[in-house]
């Protein structure tokens, strides 16, 4: 018979509390209400509602030597203690039995769930009336056909005649009694449940990847040190869901068992170095005290090393290894809590998004010592949870950091174009709005580059006949009029091949590419004689304004100064001529330029 009501240890829920620390809650989704070892949770509705079970205080339990390998029913204890906490186990095998009130649990068609899996072998023998049983095996490195996504192993009696009034399980080498969580539950049931514990493990390990991919891909965009530790971070999460969920065995199927639950107690805590790291690179610098920083990251890397160790611990002082984690995690939440508060309280927008993603894994690894977490989300437990707040926290932290780098490249694109602006005003006549003399060099320096042959480009060089007597006349005001209302009138010309700059006092240049010569000559009158034609009468009365106009052509070797120097020398022969007139400067093959308006120098 069967005995419960065995009182629990004192340390029992405090070894819960600290593997449930070790396993590094990030973020969770929700806090379930604590309740009795009889009592259903139902945090997630009616499917859980019948949920159902098995307290490992309430089996009798024995430990024996190692069986040999074919040893099964022979291999049974002697006898079975239903008092007391097993022992010496971790050596040897512990038996589990439970009576007719265990299999009760699972109705007419009963499903055994186990959610433990460090162990060599595990054997289920489910008893019948008839005095016979129905024996079922896993082992590390071959768990056949009873894995389920979500941690879990299944195993389901045979359909017989005879009734089922118990059942055995034989753990080799088993790595913690206390973390054993067992149920029984119909079938039905446990269909449904395994069905929505692989939607959701599928679902938070696809979001664990995005936000791996995306924090990776962020960090080598903009070249910081947060995305690229919340990338680690996620990874690591990662590996540590698809190992714990069992999610690996679809394609490593010899990893089953021991090995996987090993190497997730280390990744667990390289997680939270991952995620502390990411944190204190975020925080702007001079927002917290240097010190409370670098006592945070030592606290982090120490927590890390220490998982090490007991990830491959099968036997020894698990249990002192674990406390001292959970030592290493709770001063770890209180430096967390001290420095988010300070950064906080300076203005720190960082902190901001940090306090949202460690608000309630601060609070519930806060209260874990407290709180059963263990029998919520179908069996999952606190990892289940893990695995939820880490895919949480992720996209909250990927979303924080996309609205603090977007910010951060507004503000630069705007920086970006005030220079590009004031750069561009630096090449502007601020009376006129055409190009200076610099923005004038500027925009013809590759005319100078391609000038291959003679004739290609030239210099229309334009200058206010009598200017200085319309400044006298009528004063500067109406001097400064005309040159804008000129300037407007040439910016008609400034577009396609044609560039316009005011390049001092009164004058202006016009370049035009793509030219020959007689084309230049003819833009030229045009020029000038659409000046001669303009309208001044409100500026200067019935006075007219002219221009004289020189004109030089591109020569191989030119340069700014030398193309200027010949159409400025055309100029001024154009002004001693008469003014308002066109001549353009001679050329190795050109002495005169037969025109009425158009000569070369006299």
């Amino acid at each position: 018979m069967i005995k419960s009501g065995v009182r629990r240890s004192p340390t029992a829920g405090l070894r819960k509390a600290l593997a449930a620390l070790a396993m590094v809650l990030s973020c969770v989704v929700c806090t379930p209400a604590q309740a009795s070892e009889n009592d259903d949770i139902s945090p997630m509705g009616a499917a859980q509602a019948n949920l159902e079970w098995v307290p490992v205080d309430t089996l009798c339990h024995a430990t024996t030597p190692i069986p040999a390998a074919n040893a099964r029913d022979h291999g049974d204890p002697a006898h079975y203690a239903c008092t007391g906490e097993p022992s010496g186990y971790q050596r040897g095998s512990l038996w589990l039995r439970g009576g007719p009130d265990v299999v009760a649990k699972g109705g007419k068609a009963p499903v055994l769930m186990i959610h433990y899996s460090r162990f060599d072998t595990l054997l289920v023998g489910f008893r019948y009336a008839d005095g016979s049983r129905d024996w079922q095996s896993v082992r590390a490195g071959d768990f056949g056909t009873h894995w389920r996504l979500g941690g879990q192993m299944a195993f389901t009696p045979d359909s017989r005649s005879a009734p089922l009034v118990g059942v055995d399980l034989r753990f080799d080498r088993l790595g913690a009694a206390d973390m054993l969580r067992i149920r029984m539950l119909e079938s039905a049931q446990a269909d449904i449940q395994s069905i929505a514990i692989a939607s959701l493990t599928g679902a938070c390990l696809m979001l664990l990847l995005i936000g791996a991919i995306y924090n990776g891909a962020l960090a080598l965009a903009v070249r910081r040190q947060f995305p690229a530790w919340q990338a680690a971070w996620s990874a690591t999460m990662l590996a540590w869901g698809t190992l714990w969920s069992q999610f690996h065995l679809f394609f490593l199927p010899s990893m089953a068992g021991t090995i996987a639950a090993q190497i997730c107690t280390p990744l667990s805590c390289f997680a939270m170095l991952f995620t502390t790291t990411s944190m204190v690179s975020a925080l702007e610098p001079g927002m917290t005290p240097l010190w409370l920083r670098r006592v945070i990251l030592t606290n982090a890397v120490a927590l890390a090393l220490l998982g090490i160790p007991l990830g491959f611990m099968r036997s020894g002082p698990m249990s002192a290894w674990a406390a001292a984690i959970g030592v290493f995690v709770l001063l770890l939440l209180v430096l967390t809590v001290a420095l988010l508060a300070i950064a906080w309280r300076r203005g720190s927008s960082a902190a901001r998004a940090f306090v949202g993603a460690w608000a309630l894994p601060i609070l519930v690894m806060g209260l874990s010592g407290f709180v059963d977490t263990s029998r919520i989300l179908w069996g999952g437990g606190a990892q289940m949870l893990v695995l939820l707040s880490a895919s949480f926290q992720t996209m909250w932290l990927s979303v924080a950091a996309t609205r603090r780098f977007t910010r951060m490249r507004i503000e630069r694109d705007r920086a970006l174009i005030a220079q590009a602006a004031a750069q561009e005003q630096a090449r502007r006549d601020p009376l006129t709005g055409l190009r200076n003399r610099r923005g004038l060099i500027e925009r013809m320096a590759p005319m100078f580059q391609d000038a291959g042959e003679v004739g290609n480009a030239a210099m229309l060089l334009l200058d206010v006949d009598h200017f200085k007597t319309i400044n006298d006349t009528h004063g500067h005001d109406a001097g400064d009029a005309v040159l804008v209302a000129l300037g407007e009138r040439l910016a008609r010309w400034d577009e396609g091949l044609c560039t316009v700059g005011r390049v001092g006092g009164e004058e202006f240049a016009l370049v035009a590419q793509g030219m020959g010569r007689f084309a230049v000559l003819q833009l030229a009158e045009s020029v000038r004689s659409a000046i001669a034609a303009c309208d001044f009468g409100a500026m200067l009365g019935e006075g007219g304004v002219t221009v004289s106009v020189g004109v030089a052509m591109l020569s191989p070797g030119d340069d700014f100064t030398t193309l200027y120097r010949k159409a400025d020398a055309a100029l001024y022969a154009a002004k001693r001529q008469g003014r308002n007139r066109v001549v353009l400067a001679p050329t190795a093959d050109l002495a005169v330029t037969p025109s009425r308006t158009t000569s070369a120098f006299g």
